[in-house]
């Protein structure tokens, strides 16, 4: 494994330092909760070896709220972020292919880098409205392709695939031999309706997600994969064993309840991710230095400066967070051109958020 630290996280405002930021719009999730805003007081557990695949109570939960898979279906990871690792190294080697759609986030491009696979991107265009096309991913494939990659609600985009795309792609997988990884981190964000649960609709199909983005608990670090293939399932506990063992049974016991209120805080957070992404719209709709692609999950979206601001993009972002106190995500950050930033809308308060835009705004006037 040849690691690289990827710049998202080298430049990440945990690592930056927040108390340098007024206006942080770099986030990609909901506001972070607290124990005592969640109502929760840890009780006395016992410190043990919890169950290798997470806790019985936790993959019922997660399997009743993702739809068409069972518990046994659910193996509990630390994050999205472990999930996406321990598929890539149980599942790609060297004389492996591997097709991914970009941008994209970072682990989905970087891990594959690292184990040494060759790698083919589907590059996603500003100019299509930032759609995954299967006829493009279908173009992508060779023979020894393991695993076509992509990401629903699309992370820094917030776009999404259809239903009937959707099942396209998952047709396409089964025909050519392939696993279809879905990354549906963002998938409880999805803010007109949510597709059907990807790992649903075939066995070769394996989900991937998350509490972070849609809940605010990413310190808890509970992800999972959701695949219907014992075999697979099983490759992937050898893995997760090998790296950890098990997970936190403080983590897990947090993560139940949120997940047993997972409608009562959703409802809330969706109506007010729906009012946030309208404010958006009325102020890129009176930005004319700016054009974006409305997302339709999620809490971030990838605006596109029309013509390069005063001394260049390095300038503007300089300028915007030391004269402005304002963060966003560059374009590097998903290997595209710094024209680009990822705005987070969801973690932000409603008064950081009116701060920040209007930051931008002035920054890209020099």
């Amino acid at each position: 494994m040849r690691y690289v630290r990827m710049p998202i996280e080298v430049e990440s405002p945990e690592e930056f330092g927040y108390g340098r930021i007024r206006y942080n719009l770099s986030e990609s999730s909901v506001a972070d909760q607290s124990l005592g805003s969640l109502g929760l007081t840890v009780p006395d557990l016992t410190l043990l070896y919890g169950e290798h695949r997470g806790s019985a109570a936790l993959r019922r939960l997660i399997a009743a709220s993702s739809g068409g898979t069972d518990p046994d279906d659910v193996l509990v990871t630390a994050g999205a972020a472990g999930a996406l690792f321990i598929i890539a190294t149980a599942l790609l080697g060297a004389d492996d292919h591997l097709v991914v759609i970009r941008p994209n986030y970072a682990t989905n491009l970087e891990t594959p880098r690292a184990i040494g696979c060759a790698v083919t991107h589907v590059d996603l265009r500003f100019e299509d409205g930032f759609r995954i096309d299967p006829a493009a991913i279908a173009a992508a494939i060779a023979p020894n392709t393991r695993i076509m990659s992509i990401t629903c609600p699309h992370n820094p985009t917030g776009t999404m695939l259809s239903e009937s795309e959707l099942r396209e792609i998952v047709a396409l997988a089964k025909a050519h031999g392939c696993i279809l990884l879905v990354d549906e981190t963002y998938r409880d964000l999805s803010l007109d309706g949510a597709l059907p649960l990807a790992a649903s609709l075939g066995g070769h199909v394996v989900s991937v997600a998350s509490l972070s983005k849609a809940y605010g608990v990413p310190g808890i670090r509970i992800g999972w994969i959701i695949s219907r293939d014992a075999a697979l399932q099983e490759r992937f506990l050898a893995a997760k064993e090998q790296i950890s063992i098990c997970g936190s049974v403080i983590d897990e016991w947090i993560a139940e309840q949120v997940l047993a209120r997972r409608d009562e805080l959703l409802a809330p957070m969706l109506t007010e991710m729906r009012r946030r992404r309208a404010r958006i719209a009325a102020w890129i709709a009176g930005e004319d230095l700016l054009d974006w692609v409305a997302p339709e999950g999620g809490v971030v979206c990838f605006p596109r400066m029309r013509t390069a601001p005063p001394g260049g993009t390095e300038a503007f972002y300089t300028r915007l967070l030391e004269e402005h106190g304002c963060y966003v995500g560059p374009g590097h950050w998903f290997e595209r051109p710094d024209t680009h930033f990822r705005l987070g809308y969801g973690w932000p308060s409603a008064d950081e958020l009116e701060g920040g835009l209007k930051a931008i705004s002035r920054a890209l006037r020099g």
